[in-house]
């Protein structure tokens, strides 16, 4: 026979099998052995936690020979036929791909002729909620006063979308994500079964990367085992093939952050690029792990909602005392909004890393969470002893000429042919400044701006709030000035959709050549 993966191979057979959804099998197993039978159920929840599964045990169990408190025997006729899909008590439709009304009818007319063996049919409708509207209508009159011998069972993962007539004639039954100590232990028992040799730690953490599903974590244990065969399947082996990360990398990253080394977190990510890890599953984990430093500060007696290890929770409560709770709550709505940008990004790595300067850069934003953060930076500056000057220290006059370098030959102002020039010569000027400076400004549109000034159109807030701190648009301006040596001045304008024009003040005849390929305007 050939090769049957995990999920399909242990698919629960008994009421008792079912993990994690006792509040729904106890009563089925009740209505069943107290004749308490409803004519239609609505199971709901999120994929891979059950409800097809319960369907058909439940299937078996209104028909079962010898029914064990309310669970199915397993062993008669009618259990096996229907355990075998040879049965037509059960009928299984897919509403996806049978959604309209002509296949509703085709039901409506099969309920008319009881079964033939057995005592019910019991109809399985799967993803309900892709029938069209005209389905449910015609589905309303039969779900409502079926025959006495008709079950149905709808299961959907989408409930919102059931329409409130269909709904009111169901029971409903809300199956709950699986949590990760009830799904780690399902694996670690059907492993031992299988007689896989998998470390403790790789069964926890393919636990929690399916999400509350447990055909997802058999599925991802499917995989990794198949990948390492004959061989004893660890934590780091896990990472490898889901493209995880370990959580130390959050606790080095969070580190660098909190102590402004831009340099060490862009190196950070690019080690995490070179392993192949997947970006998007990076940055979630990165916002969960954040997540949880919230949670430990907020409360003491948090360890069954963190749901992971003494010895993590233990380093976890470390690094949130080294954190003040209002820059934590920057950091998690800057990498939240990071996670949204993402899923619609051909560039997920210059995402994060401009997601990253910012967070090291809190005086590129001016909100109060930013304002709260560099307080935070300058109270930790002056707690271990390091010296906080003002940018314009206050002092004598003579004071300051005696301190100052040796004065520079001011340079005349920049005319209108010198703004054309650098316009002309945008690419090869930027070229000579830092990564991250020249990565904000490489899709900035350049113009020629009023009084000879030379205009930035930017599209992101981030990049304009990059370029007006201080020391960005000072070192730019000095740049410029070395290059045509003329002293300029360089202001910066947001890009609106369709103002693209007006917010520069430019003429759209005058756009140079080679700025046209960073120009279009649909993506305003």
């Amino acid at each position: 026979m050939s090769y049957q993966a995990l999920y399909r191979k242990w698919r629960p057979q008994g009421f008792e099998d079912v993990k994690g959804q006792e509040h729904i099998v106890t009563t089925l197993k009740n209505q069943i052995r107290l004749g308490r039978i409803g004519h239609a159920y609505l199971f709901c929840g999120t994929r891979g936690t059950g409800k097809t599964t319960v369907a058909k045990i439940f299937a078996k169990a209104v028909n079962c020979e010898h029914p064990v408190e309310g669970s199915p025997c397993g062993e008669c006729a009618m259990c096996r036929a229907i355990q075998g899909q040879a049965s037509m008590n059960m009928i299984e439709i897919d509403a996806a791909s049978n959604n309209g009304v002509d296949n509703i009818r085709e039901i409506r007319d099969e309920v008319e002729y009881s079964p033939a063996e057995g005592r019910y049919k019991v109809y399985i409708i799967d993803e309900v909620h892709m029938l069209s509207i005209g389905a449910f209508n015609a589905l309303l009159k039969t779900l409502e006063e079926p025959p006495e011998y008709v079950i149905f069972i709808l299961a959907t993962t989408e409930a919102h979308k059931i329409p409130v007539t269909i709904l009111s004639r169901c029971q409903r039954y809300d199956f709950r994500r699986i949590t990760v100590d009830t799904i780690t232990g399902r694996l670690a028992e059907l492993a031992g079964r299988e007689g896989m040799d998998v470390e403790d730690k790789a069964l926890r953490y393919i636990a929690r990367a399916a999400d509350g599903s447990m055909r997802d974590a058999l599925s991802l244990l499917d995989q990794c085992v198949a990948f390492y065969l004959n061989e004893r399947l660890t934590y780091e082996h896990v990472l490898d093939i889901l493209g995880a990360v370990d959580t130390g990398v959050f606790s080095r990253l969070l580190r660098y952050v909190m102590s402004q080394d831009v340099s060490g977190a862009l190196k950070l990510v690019e080690e995490v690029v070179i392993q192949g890890r997947e970006l998007t599953q990076f940055v979630m984990d990165f916002t969960w792990y954040l997540r949880n430093l919230m949670l430990i500060q907020s409360s003491d007696q948090l360890e069954e909602v963190l749901d992971m290890s003494e010895e993590n929770l233990t380093a976890l409560k470390e690094e949130a005392a080294q954190i003040k709770q209002s820059v934590l709550m920057r950091y998690i709505r800057i990498f939240s909004e990071l996670t949204n940008q993402l899923r619609y990004s051909t560039q997920k790595r210059v995402l994060i890393e401009l997601a990253i300067v910012k967070l090291c850069k809190p005086q590129m934003e001016n909100n109060y969470e930013s304002i709260l953060n560099r307080l935070a930076v300058l109270e930790d500056m002056m707690e271990r002893g390091v010296a906080v000057m003002p940018s314009t220290p206050s002092m004598p006059m003579d004071t300051k000429e005696m301190m100052q370098e040796p004065a520079v030959e001011s340079l005349p102002p920049a005319q209108a042919k010198d703004v054309e020039a650098v316009t002309a010569q945008w690419g090869k000027i930027i070229s000579g400044l830092e990564t991250s400076t020249m990565m904000m400004l490489k899709d900035a549109m350049v113009s020629a701006g009023p009084d000879n000034q030379i205009i930035l159109g930017f599209r992101d807030d981030m990049q304009k709030g990059y370029f007006d701190a201080e020391s960005h648009r000072t070192a730019v301006e000095k740049a410029v000035s070395e290059h045509i040596g003329k002293e300029v001045r360089i202001v910066s304008r947001r890009l609106e959709k369709g103002k693209a024009e007006e917010a520069l003040f430019i003429n759209p005849n005058k756009i140079h050549l080679e700025h046209v390929e960073f120009i279009d305007e649909d993506q305003f």
